[in-house]
């Protein structure tokens, strides 16, 4: 199968103003289309052709870091889409229950989402995930992905440069502000949450 950019769960200026419509229209519209492009040229005509794209990333790590990279960046973008909103809601009483006990507040886990997010040197993302019936931030560098490793991704946060340079330049902190604070979509984590890792790449 030929992988597809996963469209926008939202308007793109839903957003605004901590991610803006320029913003998503480089970063969902030419970054996340360029690593779905080279995943699909890198697997044409092999047997993963028509493989699903989790299939794909778990193939290729530690074989294939050409079409890792660009597979496993197509995964992240897809859920880092599903992981914004423009209204954030609150978490369900099940993950807040969670986040209680492992960080002591919603306040306190964003505070450490933050403070993780703004010390995580170079390129990367930093993820709330769920092990072992605990909470915990994750991170990972440059194009890894929880999507094949071990733990249950709730919500991940970009923390590349093309994802807030228009609006923050080099401000990475003023970026995990604005989307910590105010554009993390709690449905979906309480939902990825209640379904334990079974979120799929859309094909």
């Amino acid at each position: 199968m030929a992988f597809e950019v996963t469209p926008l769960p939202y308007d793109d200026t839903a957003l605004d103003p901590a991610i803006s419509a320029e913003t998503l229209s480089y970063h969902h519209g030419k970054h996340h289309k360029a690593y779905i492009d080279k995943t699909n040229a890198a697997i044409e005509g092999t047997d993963l052709a028509d493989a699903d794209l989790e299939t794909v990333i778990a193939k290729a790590r530690g074989s294939n870091q050409g079409l890792f990279n660009n597979s496993a960046q197509s995964w992240n973008h897809g859920f880092y889409w599903h992981s914004l909103c423009g209204e954030p809601g609150n978490p369900s009483d099940e993950l807040k229950s969670m986040i209680d006990e492992a960080f002591g507040s919603v306040d306190d886990l964003k505070k450490q989402l933050k403070e993780r997010g703004a010390g995580h040197f170079a390129s990367g993302w930093v993820w709330l995930v769920e092990k072992g019936g605990k909470l915990e931030i994750g991170e990972t560098h440059d194009g890894d992905t929880f999507a094949d490793l071990d733990g249950n991704p709730l919500l991940v946060i970009d923390l590349w440069e093309h994802a807030y340079y228009l609006d923050h330049q080099n401000a990475r902190p003023a970026y995990l502000d604005a989307v910590v604070d105010g554009k993390l979509n709690w449905s979906f984590a309480s939902d990825n949450l209640a379904r334990g890792k079974t979120w799929k790449y859309p094909s």
